[in-house]
């Protein structure tokens, strides 16, 4: 089984220090073409491209600047994104034993690197996959990628030996990633809170309820898909009748507005 997670717009610039050993990403080439791309662009071409503030673009364009096909002065993809689903995840506190497994079960989507092992090095970037940045490869991150990702997710599932792939990317990601190349069962947890009767997902807590998830794979070393479903996080519990096949749906009561 393999896990899927998004990125996150928010990153954490200084890590924690630690002393385990990183990699390269996988499509260090690729990344190179789309930043060589980017760094073609202004203020104004980024705050369009990505509906970003002033302040953003700026920082962005800087950013795109001063990215180097040289990672090894990046810092792990896992312990970087710090949005609400690293929140969930918290991998800062998890082992070196939890990273090294998490190295080969896991992985995040990325505009820019396409895919990540959790112990790649990356440099500060904003590259959203549903930006319409154009290239010789089509007008969007979707046809740059074309079935490439799709085709590295299957190399490495079918290593495994229950070959799945648990997604617990957004949509906006999870769309890079070709079903037809793929080629392998797909199983989307949805997180829901119940009130009055009612069920919904609230954003917030769903992403940091994958993070949680995927925290929970990783620490009890979980192969087999079936035993995602004994699972417990932040409260949320499989519920059996409100899931299908593909899609299974953890809930629980509604908890308190956030402080």
């Amino acid at each position: 089984m393999f896990v899927l997670l998004s990125p996150a717009k928010k990153l954490q610039l200084d890590p924690a220090p630690r002393s385990i050993s990183s990699t390269e990403p996988y499509f260090t080439q690729d990344s190179i073409e789309l930043a060589e791309r980017a760094k073609g662009l202004d203020v104004g071409d980024l705050k369009a491209l990505m509906n970003l503030s002033d302040n953003l673009a700026t920082l962005n364009v800087e950013r795109f600047a001063s990215w180097s096909p040289d990672h090894s002065e990046g810092t792990p993809a896992v312990l970087t994104f710090a949005g609400d689903v690293y929140q969930g995840l918290d991998a800062h506190q998890l082992s070196e034993a939890d990273l090294r497994w998490a190295q080969d079960h896991v992985g995040i989507l990325s505009g820019l690197y396409g895919l990540l092992r959790p112990l790649d090095r990356i440099h500060p970037y904003r590259l959203e996959m549903g930006t319409s940045l154009h290239t010789d490869r089509g007008r969007n991150l979707y046809a740059f990628w074309g079935d490439k990702i799709a085709r590295r997710i299957h190399e490495i599932a079918t290593s495994h030996p229950e070959p799945t792939v648990l997604n617990l990317a957004s949509q906006e990601y999870f769309r890079a990633v070709d079903q037809n190349a793929l080629d392998l069962p797909v199983i989307t947890p949805v997180f829901q809170d119940v009130s009055k009767g009612k069920a919904r997902t609230i954003s917030f807590y769903a992403k940091q309820a994958r993070g949680a998830l995927a925290r929970w794979i990783v620490e009890h070393r979980i192969t087999r898909p079936i035993e995602v479903r004994e699972a417990v996080v932040m409260d949320y519990r499989y519920d059996e009748q409100a899931s299908t096949e593909t899609r299974w749906v953890y809930r629980r009561p509604k908890p308190p507005p956030k402080k």
